[in-house]
């Protein structure tokens, strides 16, 4: 009679010990709706998402693009400072609070930090950071070009970019720089050798028309680990259309704008042991004085003129165009005789003042205008020795594409 009892207390106590155990259970983990009672007490992590486009440990960050995004979230604070130095770098958060960006391009080769922070909706906080290199000197290149931005240029000025690196893959440079003029003439780049890009239509630019160059370089590989930095669009002007001759026969120069002549005057071109290039040759740079040594331009010291009045550059060789006010006044008058070594005078002052041809003709040139020398003994101007590339035929410039 006795182990009925015993086996029924151990089975009483089985049962008492798996309720407890339930009870713990219970007490300790709760059940599968515990949580909609215990919810508001459980951290949620914030929706708000930064990015940094410079990758934190990067070596060879943009110099432009080089910002900070948020989505869902607006952007709170973002720092960014020169590491090492702690300087400053400034900075704005966009007026819709998802976009940063710095106020100034970035330098080449630069170690950066950036420390961003941002809040969703319900105001939860979220942060970044990131320490970054910008790609280097070594390690990139930059085109130098001209025209200037909202510049106004004379017929003839050719966009005309100059790369500090060699440029080995010609298609992908000159695919990401897009030259287009108001006017619809087509504009087709040629490469003179591997660090110059010269763009020009087949005939002048159409006098008064806008052109619009977009420079899309930024991480393009112009050459084996050598990538662009640049991204910006310029624009300049199509002045009036104004095309002088110079006759090196007659010593004359005729200066015609819009299709009227408006003055001919007297010039002097090289002398026989210096002749003057034939071509078309556009104005690149204008000096209302300069100094001419000729020993910069292979001629020795046969000429040192430190005040040389209306100056203005036709090749870079050293063809000017300038007054002249040394000239012999006896016998033969001004622009009877070439006596040049190569340039073309026209009578001046000394001082640069006074109501002279060269100063009129200073007054009344732009940078881009072209002038058109003729019947000289020399040859005619190479295309790259400025910026005189009409000097090619449109089929061979189309050729030096490589687009």
């Amino acid at each position: 009679m006795t182990t009925p009892d015993i086996t029924a207390r151990r089975a009483l106590g089985a049962c008492a010990a798996l309720m407890v155990g339930a009870l713990t259970l219970t007490a300790c983990g709760g059940n599968a709706n515990a949580s909609n009672g215990g919810g508001k007490d459980t951290p949620k992590t914030s929706t708000a998402k930064i990015a940094i486009s410079a990758k934190d440990g990067a070596t060879d960050a943009s110099i432009n693009a080089t910002g900070v995004k948020v989505s869902d979230g607006k952007l709170t604070d973002v720092k960014m400072t020169v590491a090492g130095s702690g300087q400053t770098v400034p900075g704005a958060i966009s007026g819709d609070g998802h976009s940063w960006k710095p106020k100034q391009q970035l330098e080449r080769g630069t170690k950066y930090q950036i420390a961003a922070t941002a809040k969703d909706a319900d105001g939860r906080p979220a942060a970044a950071n990131a320490i970054f290199t910008t790609v280097s000197s070594a390690n990139s290149f930059i085109g130098t070009y001209t025209p200037d931005n909202g510049s106004t240029v004379g017929v003839g000025m050719p966009v005309s970019f100059t790369f500090d690196k060699s440029i080995s893959d010609k298609k992908a440079v000159q695919s990401h720089i897009t030259v287009n003029s108001s006017s619809g003439q087509q504009v087709v780049g040629h490469w003179f050798g591997d660090r110059r890009l010269d763009f020009r239509p087949q005939e002048y630019w159409k006098a008064g028309s806008k052109v619009t160059m977009n420079i899309d370089l930024d991480g393009v590989q112009g050459a084996q680990g050598v990538y662009g930095v640049q991204k910006k669009t310029v624009s300049f002007t199509i002045g009036r259309s104004q095309v002088s001759t110079v006759d090196v026969n007659t010593e004359t120069m005729t200066v015609v704008r819009d299709g009227q002549t408006l003055k001919t005057m007297p010039i002097s071109a090289g002398s026989p042991q210096h002749t003057t290039y034939n071509g078309q040759m556009v104005i690149s740079e204008k000096f209302t004085q300069t100094r001419m040594n000729g020993s910069t331009v292979g001629f020795g010291g046969e000429y040192d003129i430190p005040d040389v009045p209306h100056a203005m550059r036709l090749t870079t060789s050293g063809t000017f165009i300038h007054g002249n006010y040394w000239y012999n006044r006896g016998n033969p008058p001004f622009g009877r005789q070439g006596t040049s070594h190569g340039c073309v005078g026209l009578a001046d002052v000394q001082g640069a003042q006074g109501d002279t041809p060269a100063k009129w003709f200073f007054d009344n040139s732009l940078v881009g205008d072209v002038v058109i020398v003729k019947n000289s003994p020399d040859s005619t101007v190479s295309p790259d020795n400025g910026l005189n590339g009409w000097n090619m035929s449109w089929s061979a410039w189309t050729a030096g594409s490589a687009a």
